[in-house]
């Protein structure tokens, strides 16, 4: 039997031979280097030097946690986790920090080194510069955001969607919330999107001060006008000229105070402790308290008038217990504040942690929420928040086997159907659109749906919408 033979090489067709390792590492977008087994850097190529900003010449020969001072390097090194236990890592997240000091977010996957004898010599890593990725994220997360406020509960951006039009007015504004609910962030968003944004903004606890000490600390006060007062001070309606008064726990202020408060609103004109004129102020209003004012109102405890005249625009911020579905932004949020402050680069939380945060209560609102991944920061020296890292008096349920840990999981499993039920009533059953609306694939939609029970309508809303 005659053996084929193959016909020639066109001239034209491409030829790969004698092309090295080295071009195909040089050719590639992701960065690429190798370690002995002393973890010295013994290649390094083109695109790990633009991603970290660092010379080849001055990365090989040196330790790679040296060059790179990665989020994983000290506790959770992928590389050593593959030499150590021969299983590759594909696509974990991770931060390095570049020449500049910049961290920059990568994904990292390994693979071992061996020689022709099969033994482990070293081990190669590549990484993926995510920094575009994290733009798009962020831009994405912007539309969930004003100021320092995060949420995509339909409550919170009904308030987001109305927030620019409350800002240019020029009306007194009532904030009502429980504590901790954020009514200081709010009022300083709604001074950041007005037109007095150059002027300042003026925080005033009235609950923090007795009535003569607020009383001169609103509007100042002249030399002489008591035992002590040398020279005059301005007070913060003065202060505020051009900018934002921000008037906080309005009802603890007692009627006395609330009668010079209420000329203040109507007449924009006061008198400082000891003067013998009046003076103007060009200073915006926005006042805020944990407790309903309409109900102090009935009592006797809180002046009508002064009542309707801060009560222009109120805005209701929702407790975070009623909006469950902010909690894993909020955590996401929190922990890149704390990672930008800290100089730690933690990633997240674990599974157990998440459900602990979403069935928690929130007495405290957000303000408790922040100080728990405070607290958790301070405790963690890995790459993620873990049970350990959090309030024992949170913890405690979820460590306990049997009927209370059913317990977490089952508020979790509620929560999350709640949160689809309210979105696909919101978009009349069109399930893409109540996807879009929880921030979620509709594949993902589905695939909870499915998990937690729920049955869906067989119409899903689209042709409701057109007809």
């Amino acid at each position: 039997m005659s053996r084929k033979i193959k016909p020639p090489k066109s001239k034209t067709e491409p030829s790969f031979v004698g092309i090295s390792t080295e071009a195909i590492l040089e050719s590639i977008s992701d960065g690429v280097f190798t370690v002995n087994d002393e973890w010295i850097i013994t290649s390094f190529n083109r695109a790990a030097e633009r991603i970290t900003g660092i010379a080849r010449e001055d990365a090989i020969g040196r330790r790679c946690s040296e060059v790179f001072r990665a989020s994983m390097c000290e506790t959770a090194c992928a590389l050593r986790h593959t030499i150590e236990t021969g299983a590759p890592i594909v696509n974990r997240m991770a931060f390095i920090v570049d020449s500049s000091g910049k961290r920059i977010p990568i994904s990292v996957s390994t693979a071992l080194l061996r020689d022709e004898k099969a033994r482990i010599v070293g081990g190669a890593e590549t990484f993926r510069d995510l920094t575009l990725i994290e733009e798009l994220r962020r831009e994405l997360r912007g539309r969930f955001r004003i100021g320092d406020m995060v949420s995509r509960s339909p409550a919170m951006r009904r308030i987001f969607d109305i927030l620019p039009q409350i800002a240019e007015s020029e009306a007194t504004i009532l904030i009502q919330g429980e504590t901790g609910t954020g009514k200081e962030l709010m009022a300083r968003a709604l001074h950041g999107a007005s037109k007095r944004r150059a002027g300042p903004f003026i925080a005033v606890n009235c609950g923090a001060l007795p009535d003569t000490l607020l009383e001169s600390e609103l509007f100042g006060y002249k030399a002489g006008a008591f035992t002590g007062a040398i020279r005059d001070k301005p007070g913060r309606f003065t202060m505020a000229n051009g900018g934002t008064v921000f008037l906080d726990e309005i009802s603890e202020v007692t009627p006395a105070l609330q009668v010079r408060l209420l000329r203040v609103l109507q007449e924009r004109v006061f008198e400082p402790l000891g003067a013998t004129k009046t003076q103007e102020t060009n200073a915006r209003v926005i006042v805020a308290t944990n407790r309903d004012l309409a109900d102090l109102v009935k009592k006797g405890g809180f002046r009508q008038d002064l009542f309707y005249r801060i009560n222009v625009m109120k805005i209701e911020l929702p407790a975070l217990r009623n909006r469950q579905e902010d909690i894993p932004l909020l955590i996401e949020h929190f922990i890149s504040l704390f990672n930008a402050t800290t100089g730690k680069s933690i990633l997240g939380v674990s599974p157990d942690v998440q459900a602990i945060l979403l069935a928690h209560d929130y007495p405290g609102n957000v303000r408790e929420l922040h100080h728990i991944i405070e607290r958790a920061f301070i405790l963690c020296t890995e790459d993620r928040i873990e049970l350990n890292h959090l309030p024992p008096e949170i913890v405690p349920l979820s460590t306990k086997p049997g009927r209370k840990r059913r317990k977490i999981v089952d508020s979790v499993r509620a929560i999350e159907g709640q949160a689809i039920k309210d979105a696909l009533e919101r978009n009349h059953y069109n399930r893409v659109a109540a996807a879009r609306d929880l921030g979620i694939h509709k594949s993902t939609l589905f695939r909870k749906a499915k998990t937690l029970g729920l049955v869906l309508p067989d119409q899903d809303g689209r042709s409701k919408r057109n007809r």
